[in-house]
């Protein structure tokens, strides 16, 4: 007779015993779950992000660049986190509310049901349920159940979710960027373990707080791309900072080595400074080791440089 391993149900704070410290740090690193979920690419952008007196737990952006906010509860839904995510969703006019909890009781259900059938089309309000399985002797893993979804939003499909899921230039993207994550986490210990997805770009926090993030990506027009993109939704302060570092240019690419593309962004909210080359998916495989190494001189250069200056201004 085959013998069966038991699944059990594991408690939260077996595992995230805080949330600030353990469980928001854990879903910026695994945020590609979350999205697969929602059928959605989110990209990271920060943690502990201000609006008035609070602060919310995760920032992040989809696919076309419109703000998520995700807010995160390890136990029963409650009123004080009912009102949190909308003053969240209002300070940083955020097109996704993404709040996530231990469970959702029936009150926070029709709210967040409320909201769905009041808001447009392009404000849809989330609610997931968080829980933690482990068969026999592994470890736990995460399920996310989503339990209020709005009233036109579909399950996503294997393409949806990674985007460019099932063609070749997907499976390009993915063979090219596994061994760049394998190669920053194993050999430079700077990002947590990750698995390549079918999409042309990755971004990495600059730290909580800071409002930053470095990405890798290949932009339109064949170029490759390396970045560091700030937002932490409030425009003012995205440009403040932008112009503080654009005042030691010259020290910051006399340091790195080479000429960056400041982008102030005037007609949006970020802003971005990169280092760009010529680079397509498409490319030979020779050229595309080149880029990898490229990508990964530079984000390493960025987080070197880049990362002291972004603390010592925030701060």
């Amino acid at each position: 007779m085959v013998e069966l391993a038991k699944i059990e149900k594991v408690d939260l704070r077996e595992v995230w015993s805080n949330e600030a410290k353990e469980f928001t740090p854990w879903l910026e690193d695994n945020i590609d779950q979350l999205g697969d979920v929602l059928g959605m690419d989110l990209q990271s952008q920060a943690r502990e992000v201000s609006v008035g007196v609070y602060s919310l737990d995760l920032l992040a952006r989809d696919e076309d660049e419109r703000q998520v906010v995700i807010e995160n509860q390890l136990e029963k839904s409650d009123h004080s986190h009912l009102g949190q995510v909308l003053t969240y969703a209002a300070g940083l006019d955020a097109s996704t509310i993404v709040w996530i909890a231990k469970e959702f009781q029936d009150e926070h259900r029709k709210a967040l049901d409320f909201l769905n059938d009041r808001t447009g089309k392009d404000t849809k309000f989330f609610g997931v349920a968080v829980e933690l399985w482990k068969i026999g002797t592994c470890g736990p893993a995460v399920k996310f159940d989503l339990t209020i979804i709005p009233k036109d939003w579909a399950p996503p499909t294997e393409g949806r979710a990674q985007g460019n899921g099932g063609t070749e230039v997907g499976e390009r993207y993915r063979a090219f960027f596994q061994p760049l994550l394998d190669t920053l986490h194993k050999e430079h210990r700077v990002i947590s373990p990750r698995q390549a997805r079918t999409r042309s770009w990755y971004s990495f926090s600059a730290g909580a707080g800071l409002g930053a993030s470095y990405g890798v990506n290949f932009a339109r027009g064949g170029i490759a791309r390396v970045e560091v993109y700030i937002d932490n939704g409030d425009e003012d302060w995205n440009k403040r900072l932008f112009d503080q570092l654009e005042e030691i240019k010259e020290e910051i690419e006399s340091e790195i080595g080479g000429e960056f593309d400041w982008q102030r962004l005037n007609d949006r909210r970020a802003c971005r400074i990169s280092a760009v080359r010529p680079g397509s998916i498409a490319d030979d495989e020779e050229t595309l080791e080149e880029i990898s190494k490229w990508m990964i001189d530079r984000l390493l250069a960025f987080k070197r440089v880049f990362g002291p200056r972004l603390t010592e201004l925030v701060e």
